[in-house]
Protein backbone atom coordinates (compact mmCIF):
# COMPACT_ATOMS: atom_id res chain seq x y z
CA UNK A 1 0.00 0.00 0.00
CA UNK A 2 1.99 2.95 -1.19
CA UNK A 3 0.97 7.23 -1.04
CA UNK A 4 -0.24 7.87 -3.98
CA UNK A 5 -1.48 11.75 -3.06
CA UNK A 6 -1.36 14.31 -0.83
CA UNK A 7 -3.22 17.33 -0.73
CA UNK A 8 -3.64 20.51 1.50
CA UNK A 9 -7.07 22.62 1.60
CA UNK A 10 -6.80 26.03 3.00
CA UNK A 11 -10.46 26.57 4.93
CA UNK A 12 -11.94 29.28 7.09
CA UNK A 13 -14.61 29.16 9.34
CA UNK A 14 -15.73 31.91 12.09
CA UNK A 15 -15.30 31.66 15.66
CA UNK A 16 -18.39 32.87 17.87
CA UNK A 17 -16.37 33.69 20.71
CA UNK A 18 -12.65 35.06 19.54
CA UNK A 19 -9.87 33.58 21.47
CA UNK A 20 -7.37 36.77 23.31
CA UNK A 21 -4.05 35.91 24.83
CA UNK A 22 -0.73 37.24 25.28
CA UNK A 23 0.98 36.17 22.20
CA UNK A 24 -1.90 37.16 19.73
CA UNK A 25 -5.44 36.24 18.88
CA UNK A 26 -7.81 34.00 17.01
CA UNK A 27 -11.32 35.02 15.22
CA UNK A 28 -11.50 32.98 12.95
CA UNK A 29 -10.15 28.85 11.94
CA UNK A 30 -8.22 29.86 8.87
CA UNK A 31 -6.58 26.03 8.90
CA UNK A 32 -5.76 24.04 6.23
CA UNK A 33 -7.04 19.90 5.89
CA UNK A 34 -4.59 17.95 4.89
CA UNK A 35 -5.76 14.62 2.85
CA UNK A 36 -2.85 11.92 2.35
CA UNK A 37 -4.59 8.89 -0.11
CA UNK A 38 -3.10 5.42 -1.03
CA UNK A 39 -3.07 3.57 -4.17
CA UNK A 40 -5.60 1.33 -2.96
CA UNK A 41 -8.14 4.34 -2.64
CA UNK A 42 -7.47 4.51 1.70
CA UNK A 43 -8.13 8.65 2.69
CA UNK A 44 -6.53 9.37 5.66
CA UNK A 45 -7.51 13.39 7.12
CA UNK A 46 -5.77 16.10 9.56
CA UNK A 47 -5.88 19.39 10.50
CA UNK A 48 -3.41 21.71 10.09
CA UNK A 49 -3.81 25.15 12.36
CA UNK A 50 -1.55 27.94 11.46
CA UNK A 51 -0.04 30.07 14.20
CA UNK A 52 2.58 32.78 12.60
CA UNK A 53 2.81 34.49 16.19
CA UNK A 54 3.92 30.86 17.54
CA UNK A 55 5.72 28.97 14.78
CA UNK A 56 5.57 31.15 11.95
CA UNK A 57 3.37 29.48 9.64
CA UNK A 58 0.80 30.57 7.49
CA UNK A 59 -2.34 29.17 5.92
CA UNK A 60 -0.27 29.91 2.23
CA UNK A 61 2.98 28.22 3.76
CA UNK A 62 1.10 25.25 5.09
CA UNK A 63 0.14 24.22 1.67
CA UNK A 64 2.71 25.19 -0.16
CA UNK A 65 4.92 22.79 1.94
CA UNK A 66 2.48 19.98 1.81
CA UNK A 67 1.95 20.26 -1.72
CA UNK A 68 5.33 21.45 -3.40
CA UNK A 69 8.21 20.10 -1.05
CA UNK A 70 6.55 17.00 1.03
CA UNK A 71 3.87 15.38 -1.59
CA UNK A 72 6.66 15.05 -4.04
CA UNK A 73 9.12 13.00 -2.02
CA UNK A 74 6.53 10.74 -0.44
CA UNK A 75 4.36 9.47 -3.45
CA UNK A 76 5.12 6.36 -3.83
CA UNK A 77 6.33 5.36 -0.62
CA UNK A 78 5.14 2.57 1.52
CA UNK A 79 2.43 3.79 4.24
CA UNK A 80 4.27 1.18 6.41
CA UNK A 81 7.70 2.61 6.09
CA UNK A 82 7.24 5.25 8.88
CA UNK A 83 10.75 6.30 9.59
CA UNK A 84 11.08 7.12 5.97
CA UNK A 85 8.18 9.17 5.68
CA UNK A 86 9.85 11.39 8.89
CA UNK A 87 13.45 11.45 7.61
CA UNK A 88 11.70 12.85 4.65
CA UNK A 89 9.75 15.51 6.69
CA UNK A 90 12.75 16.22 8.98
CA UNK A 91 14.92 16.80 5.94
CA UNK A 92 13.16 20.14 6.20
CA UNK A 93 13.67 22.56 8.85
CA UNK A 94 10.26 24.06 10.79
CA UNK A 95 6.57 23.58 9.62
CA UNK A 96 5.57 21.64 12.59
CA UNK A 97 2.34 21.70 12.08
CA UNK A 98 2.50 20.35 8.31
CA UNK A 99 4.64 17.74 9.60
CA UNK A 100 2.26 16.87 12.09
CA UNK A 101 -1.19 17.05 9.69
CA UNK A 102 1.02 14.57 7.53
CA UNK A 103 1.84 12.48 10.14
CA UNK A 104 -1.58 12.16 11.63
CA UNK A 105 -3.04 11.32 7.86
CA UNK A 106 -0.45 8.89 7.10
CA UNK A 107 -2.14 7.25 10.81
CA UNK A 108 -5.41 7.32 10.10
CA UNK A 109 -4.61 5.66 6.57
CA UNK A 110 -2.42 2.83 8.80
CA UNK A 111 -5.48 2.19 11.25
CA UNK A 112 -7.83 2.08 8.62
CA UNK A 113 -6.14 -0.40 6.24
CA UNK A 114 -5.41 -2.49 9.52
CA UNK A 115 -9.09 -2.13 10.32
CA UNK A 116 -8.14 -1.10 13.59
CA UNK A 117 -8.74 1.96 15.95
CA UNK A 118 -5.41 3.95 15.83
CA UNK A 119 -5.86 4.81 19.39
CA UNK A 120 -5.31 1.02 20.28
CA UNK A 121 -2.36 0.85 17.68
CA UNK A 122 -0.71 3.51 19.67
CA UNK A 123 -1.06 2.35 22.96
CA UNK A 124 -4.65 1.57 23.66
CA UNK A 125 -4.80 2.74 27.20
CA UNK A 126 -8.18 4.38 28.25
CA UNK A 127 -11.33 5.42 25.96
CA UNK A 128 -12.24 8.63 26.93
CA UNK A 129 -10.36 11.71 28.51
CA UNK A 130 -10.81 14.39 31.09
CA UNK A 131 -11.39 17.76 29.63
CA UNK A 132 -9.98 21.27 30.31
CA UNK A 133 -11.29 24.11 29.22
CA UNK A 134 -9.07 27.11 27.89
CA UNK A 135 -10.39 30.67 29.41
CA UNK A 136 -8.94 33.74 26.98
CA UNK A 137 -8.53 37.52 28.47
CA UNK A 138 -11.62 38.84 30.05
CA UNK A 139 -13.11 40.74 33.08
CA UNK A 140 -12.70 38.34 35.77
CA UNK A 141 -16.24 38.35 36.58
CA UNK A 142 -16.98 37.49 32.76
CA UNK A 143 -14.58 34.41 33.41
CA UNK A 144 -15.86 33.38 36.30
CA UNK A 145 -19.30 32.83 34.89
CA UNK A 146 -18.10 31.14 31.49
CA UNK A 147 -16.58 29.01 33.92
CA UNK A 148 -19.52 27.97 36.01
CA UNK A 149 -21.74 27.88 32.69
CA UNK A 150 -18.75 25.11 31.13
CA UNK A 151 -19.34 23.20 34.12
CA UNK A 152 -22.99 23.46 34.68
CA UNK A 153 -23.17 22.58 31.07
CA UNK A 154 -20.80 19.85 29.71
CA UNK A 155 -19.44 19.16 33.68
CA UNK A 156 -15.84 20.52 33.18
CA UNK A 157 -14.07 21.03 36.65
CA UNK A 158 -10.85 21.88 34.84
CA UNK A 159 -9.64 25.77 33.75
CA UNK A 160 -6.47 27.12 32.12
CA UNK A 161 -6.48 30.91 32.74
CA UNK A 162 -4.75 32.96 29.95
CA UNK A 163 -2.65 35.30 31.49
CA UNK A 164 0.49 37.35 30.69
CA UNK A 165 -1.44 40.83 30.86
CA UNK A 166 0.10 43.67 31.94
CA UNK A 167 -1.03 45.17 35.40
CA UNK A 168 -0.06 41.81 36.58
CA UNK A 169 -3.47 42.69 39.25
CA UNK A 170 -5.41 41.64 35.98
CA UNK A 171 -4.61 37.90 35.94
CA UNK A 172 -4.06 37.67 39.78
CA UNK A 173 -7.42 39.22 40.37
CA UNK A 174 -9.04 36.85 37.42
CA UNK A 175 -7.40 33.76 39.11
CA UNK A 176 -8.34 34.69 42.57
CA UNK A 177 -12.24 35.27 41.46
CA UNK A 178 -12.39 31.50 40.02
CA UNK A 179 -10.51 30.00 42.85
CA UNK A 180 -13.16 31.91 45.20
CA UNK A 181 -16.29 30.93 42.90
CA UNK A 182 -15.41 27.75 41.66
CA UNK A 183 -14.34 25.93 45.09
CA UNK A 184 -11.53 23.89 45.98
CA UNK A 185 -12.42 21.05 44.09
CA UNK A 186 -11.85 22.82 40.73
CA UNK A 187 -8.62 22.60 39.19
CA UNK A 188 -6.89 25.65 37.87
CA UNK A 189 -3.84 26.16 35.90
CA UNK A 190 -1.96 29.82 34.19
CA UNK A 191 -0.84 30.48 30.90
CA UNK A 192 1.19 33.54 30.39
CA UNK A 193 2.07 32.48 26.68
CA UNK A 194 5.78 34.03 27.43
CA UNK A 195 3.53 37.65 28.08
CA UNK A 196 5.99 38.16 31.37
CA UNK A 197 9.45 38.10 32.53
CA UNK A 198 10.99 35.94 34.87
CA UNK A 199 10.60 38.21 37.62
CA UNK A 200 7.48 39.26 36.74
CA UNK A 201 6.29 35.61 37.21
CA UNK A 202 7.77 35.54 39.91
CA UNK A 203 6.05 38.28 41.66
CA UNK A 204 2.36 36.66 40.14
CA UNK A 205 3.37 33.64 41.69
CA UNK A 206 4.23 34.64 45.30
CA UNK A 207 0.44 36.17 44.95
CA UNK A 208 -1.37 33.38 44.36
CA UNK A 209 0.40 30.90 46.48
CA UNK A 210 -2.73 30.41 48.24
CA UNK A 211 -5.01 29.68 45.63
CA UNK A 212 -4.06 26.05 44.66
CA UNK A 213 -3.17 26.44 41.25
CA UNK A 214 -1.77 23.29 39.41
CA UNK A 215 1.23 25.05 37.77
CA UNK A 216 2.53 27.94 35.38
CA UNK A 217 2.72 27.09 31.60
CA UNK A 218 5.38 29.54 29.77
CA UNK A 219 5.58 32.29 32.18
CA UNK A 220 8.75 34.04 29.91
CA UNK A 221 10.39 33.78 27.21
CA UNK A 222 12.61 30.77 27.04
CA UNK A 223 15.64 32.91 25.79
CA UNK A 224 15.67 34.72 29.24
CA UNK A 225 17.76 31.54 30.24
CA UNK A 226 18.99 32.86 33.79
CA UNK A 227 15.64 34.38 34.65
CA UNK A 228 13.80 31.23 33.63
CA UNK A 229 16.21 28.92 35.41
CA UNK A 230 16.09 30.65 38.37
CA UNK A 231 12.37 30.85 38.24
CA UNK A 232 11.60 26.97 38.13
CA UNK A 233 14.05 26.22 40.90
CA UNK A 234 12.35 28.87 43.18
CA UNK A 235 8.54 28.03 42.22
CA UNK A 236 6.60 26.13 44.26
CA UNK A 237 4.20 24.82 41.37
CA UNK A 238 5.68 23.28 38.28
CA UNK A 239 6.87 24.97 35.49
CA UNK A 240 5.70 23.65 32.06
CA UNK A 241 6.76 24.13 28.50
CA UNK A 242 4.95 24.49 25.98
CA UNK A 243 6.23 26.94 22.73
CA UNK A 244 9.67 26.39 24.25
CA UNK A 245 9.14 22.59 23.76
CA UNK A 246 7.44 22.17 20.51
CA UNK A 247 9.88 19.26 19.45
CA UNK A 248 11.42 16.22 20.84
CA UNK A 249 14.68 17.76 20.82
CA UNK A 250 13.82 20.99 22.36
CA UNK A 251 11.51 19.37 24.90
CA UNK A 252 14.65 17.67 26.14
CA UNK A 253 16.67 20.59 25.98
CA UNK A 254 14.15 22.52 28.41
CA UNK A 255 14.35 19.45 30.87
CA UNK A 256 17.68 19.11 31.03
CA UNK A 257 18.90 21.78 31.30
CA UNK A 258 16.11 23.34 34.05
CA UNK A 259 13.98 25.63 31.74
CA UNK A 260 11.04 23.64 32.98
CA UNK A 261 9.73 20.60 34.67
CA UNK A 262 6.20 20.03 32.91
CA UNK A 263 6.09 19.72 29.09
CA UNK A 264 2.63 19.87 27.25
CA UNK A 265 2.35 17.84 24.22
CA UNK A 266 0.05 18.85 21.05
CA UNK A 267 -0.11 16.23 18.56
CA UNK A 268 -1.14 19.19 16.08
CA UNK A 269 2.75 20.55 16.09
CA UNK A 270 4.19 16.77 16.77
CA UNK A 271 2.35 14.09 14.81
CA UNK A 272 1.33 10.68 16.24
CA UNK A 273 5.05 9.68 15.88
CA UNK A 274 7.50 12.46 17.49
CA UNK A 275 4.62 12.64 20.46
CA UNK A 276 5.02 9.26 21.33
CA UNK A 277 8.39 9.76 21.79
CA UNK A 278 8.29 13.10 24.07
CA UNK A 279 5.70 11.27 26.00
CA UNK A 280 8.52 8.20 26.11
CA UNK A 281 11.36 10.52 26.55
CA UNK A 282 9.44 12.27 29.25
CA UNK A 283 7.93 9.17 31.52
CA UNK A 284 11.40 7.65 31.52
CA UNK A 285 12.18 11.27 33.04
CA UNK A 286 9.66 11.15 35.86
CA UNK A 287 8.37 14.51 34.07
CA UNK A 288 4.49 14.71 33.76
CA UNK A 289 2.91 15.98 30.59
CA UNK A 290 -0.36 16.87 29.68
CA UNK A 291 -2.20 17.37 26.42
CA UNK A 292 -2.23 20.81 24.94
CA UNK A 293 -4.60 22.62 22.57
CA UNK A 294 -3.36 24.69 19.59
CA UNK A 295 -6.85 26.51 19.44
CA UNK A 296 -8.37 23.06 17.66
CA UNK A 297 -11.36 22.87 15.57
CA UNK A 298 -12.64 19.37 16.07
CA UNK A 299 -11.05 17.36 13.43
CA UNK A 300 -7.74 18.44 15.33
CA UNK A 301 -9.42 17.85 18.80
CA UNK A 302 -10.30 14.59 17.78
CA UNK A 303 -6.54 13.42 16.74
CA UNK A 304 -5.63 14.76 20.58
CA UNK A 305 -8.44 12.53 22.40
CA UNK A 306 -7.37 9.72 19.73
CA UNK A 307 -3.69 10.29 21.18
CA UNK A 308 -3.65 10.96 24.59
CA UNK A 309 -6.40 8.00 25.54
CA UNK A 310 -3.73 5.59 24.05
CA UNK A 311 -0.81 6.32 27.17
CA UNK A 312 -1.25 6.42 30.85
CA UNK A 313 1.59 8.96 31.04
CA UNK A 314 -0.57 11.26 28.94
CA UNK A 315 -4.58 10.09 30.34
CA UNK A 316 -3.28 11.40 34.29
CA UNK A 317 -4.42 15.02 33.91
CA UNK A 318 -7.53 16.73 32.02
CA UNK A 319 -6.70 17.40 28.48
CA UNK A 320 -7.21 20.65 26.29
CA UNK A 321 -9.89 19.43 24.21
CA UNK A 322 -12.84 22.27 24.50
CA UNK A 323 -12.23 25.41 23.03
CA UNK A 324 -13.81 24.05 19.49
CA UNK A 325 -16.91 25.00 20.95
CA UNK A 326 -16.20 28.44 20.79
CA UNK A 327 -16.40 27.99 16.40
CA UNK A 328 -19.23 28.87 15.15
CA UNK A 329 -19.02 25.23 13.00
CA UNK A 330 -16.70 22.50 12.68
CA UNK A 331 -15.77 20.08 9.54
CA UNK A 332 -15.89 16.80 11.67
CA UNK A 333 -18.44 14.24 10.03
CA UNK A 334 -19.35 12.70 13.82
CA UNK A 335 -19.27 15.40 15.72
CA UNK A 336 -18.05 15.03 19.31
CA UNK A 337 -19.41 15.87 22.67
CA UNK A 338 -18.28 16.11 26.29
CA UNK A 339 -20.32 14.34 29.02
CA UNK A 340 -19.65 15.15 32.66
CA UNK A 341 -16.21 16.58 31.58
CA UNK A 342 -15.45 13.68 29.39
CA UNK A 343 -14.78 13.13 25.61
CA UNK A 344 -14.55 9.58 24.44
CA UNK A 345 -12.29 7.96 22.05
CA UNK A 346 -14.25 7.80 18.18
CA UNK A 347 -15.23 4.01 17.50
CA UNK A 348 -13.48 2.43 14.36
CA UNK A 349 -10.48 2.17 12.67
CA UNK A 350 -8.78 4.70 12.32
CA UNK A 351 -8.19 8.27 14.24
CA UNK A 352 -11.68 9.42 13.73
CA UNK A 353 -10.63 12.32 11.63
CA UNK A 354 -13.16 11.67 8.75
CA UNK A 355 -14.71 15.31 7.66
CA UNK A 356 -18.57 16.23 6.29
CA UNK A 357 -17.77 16.74 2.71
CA UNK A 358 -20.34 19.53 1.94
CA UNK A 359 -19.09 21.39 4.70
CA UNK A 360 -15.82 21.35 3.33
CA UNK A 361 -17.20 22.90 0.09
CA UNK A 362 -18.66 25.24 2.11
CA UNK A 363 -16.05 26.73 3.49
CA UNK A 364 -12.91 25.94 1.27
CA UNK A 365 -11.18 29.45 0.26
CA UNK A 366 -9.00 27.25 -2.92
CA UNK A 367 -12.19 27.86 -4.96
Amino acid sequence: MKIAAIEAIPYSIPYLHPLHFASGSVHEADHVLVRLRTDGGVVGTADAPPRPYTYGETQKSIVAVVEDVFAPQLIGVDIFDREKIQEVLYRTIHNPTAKGAVDIALWDVIGKTLGQPVTKLLGGYTDSLRVSHMLGFKPAQELLDLALEFRDTYGINTFKLKTGRRPLVLDIEAARVLREGLGEDAELYMDANRGWTANEAAEVLRRTADLGLQFLEEPDDAREVLGRRRLVTNSPIPIAADESAPNLGEAAREILTGGANLLAVKTARSGFTEAAKIVGMAEGMGINVYIGNQIDTQVGTVASVVFGAAFAHTAKRAAELSNYLDMSDDLLAQPLTITEGRIRVPEGPGAGTAVDGEKLERYRTDR
